[in-house]
């Protein structure tokens, strides 16, 4: 199989994630928890981590630094644990379901929503951004870069403008952390979500959040946090203020060996071997008779994703030709991500996305490459 789907996962992870996970399994207790050796290693592995990721992010402190389980969960504690009836969110079409949905319950509540429009090739219109500032404005939140089209925001200038205004700056970098540089104090971010399973090459079920100094989130959950057991209340004293329960221990045992690759082959490394075979797929098919393609390829600063369709044929059809007969993993549909699909007008039709890991190879790309030019001679 040719994998072309590291956007929705990355599928090959590093032997020293696979080898962090088994050792855990075998080695640890609950951190926390207990005062034998099993659970103080699991402590060490998880504090070891989070200072990684405050390290990555360029957070003032690991007690800033969030584990959940996925950036889905982190998005909705940023949501629903700061919005109250009467405020005001700007965000944008490029986002993800996992923004969407949680705004739209807090729409139900009473919290008024702007949504920032993009262009024919998915680009925002930033000056709209702060023209839709209001009095009540509480929020602004926007993905990093588009799972659909690649296209990124400049979160740096984003935050500029929200730290001038003092507005809460929320980040959606499931697609970038890990292989594009964030450093949330200089672009002004005040939450961070992120996902382990993308380009963090970490295992599923792990994810976390940064939340910046003096910012206070209501928690989506209360319960155990090994600390403080007679005390009615959940703990607010971060970390623990946001991750009652056990944590995925074995999980972020395999993130914190995954930010040690990363860090050890560099992320410039990373990022430029993605980049190259993603411009390679992009001109190899750009030109293809029937084939259009969504996103703007004018900049060089963009996810490694290309979404395509070959004429009127339904996205799932190309997608399931591509893997019965040539053996290649897609993503068709609608990629969880409906306005901005409604923006480019391919509701109906989807898109096939093709997104790239850096341990994909020359010759699968000009394989896939082929198959694209095959079905699109045959439609």
């Amino acid at each position: 199989m040719i994998y072309m789907d590291n956007a929705a996962t990355t599928m090959q992870k590093p032997k020293e994630v696979i080898e962090a996970v088994v050792n855990a399994m075998t080695s640890f207790g609950n951190a926390g928890r207990g005062a034998g050796e099993a659970s103080l290693g699991a402590a060490r592995v998880i504090f070891d981590t989070r200072e990684k990721l405050a390290r990555l992010l360029g957070s003032e402190s690991p007690k800033r630094i969030v584990f959940t389980n996925n950036a889905t969960e982190s998005l909705n504690i940023a949501i629903r644990g700061s919005l109250k009836p009467g405020d005001h969110v700007i965000t944008t079409v490029l986002e993800h379901n996992s923004v969407l949905r949680p705004l739209y319950n807090m729409e139900e509540t009473g919290v008024e929503l702007t949504f920032i429009p993009c262009d024919e090739k998915g680009r925002i219109h930033y000056e709209a951004i702060e023209q839709a500032v209001k009095k009540n404005t509480k929020m602004i939140v926007c993905t990093h870069g588009s799972n659909l089209t690649g296209n990124m925001i400049d979160i740096e200038s984003v935050g500029m403008l929200a730290n001038k205004h003092s507005i809460l700056f929320v980040v959606d970098a499931s697609q970038t952390a890990g292989v594009f540089p964030i450093d949330v104090q200089k672009m002004h971010i005040d939450i961070l979500c992120f996902t382990g399973h993308k380009s963090l090459l970490g295992p599923q079920g792990t994810g976390g959040m940064y939340v910046r100094e003096g910012i206070c989130l209501a928690p989506l959950k209360s319960g155990g946090s090994g600390v403080d057991s007679y005390n009615k209340q959940h703990p607010q004293e971060m970390p623990a203020a946001l991750e009652a329960g056990t944590l995925n221990g074995h999980g972020i045992a395999g993130l914190g060996a995954a930010l040690e690759y990363i860090e050890r082959t560099g992320m410039d490394v990373i990022r430029e071997t993605q980049q190259k075979y993603m411009r390679r797929f992009y001109e190899g098919v750009k030109e293809i008779p029937g084939v259009k393609i969504y996103g703007d390829f004018e900049t060089t600063k963009r996810c490694p994703i290309v979404a395509l369709n070959i004429g009127d044929y339904d996205s799932s059809e190309v997608s399931d030709e591509l893997l019965v007969r040539y053996g290649i993993s897609t993503r068709p549909g609608a990629h969880c991500a409906p306005l901005m699909h409604k923006a480019l007008g391919t509701v109906e039709q989807g898109a096939v996305r093709f997104s790239f890991s850096h341990y994909n190879k020359e010759e699968e790309v000009e394989a896939v490459i082929a198959a694209v030019r095959e079905l699109a001679c045959e439609g």
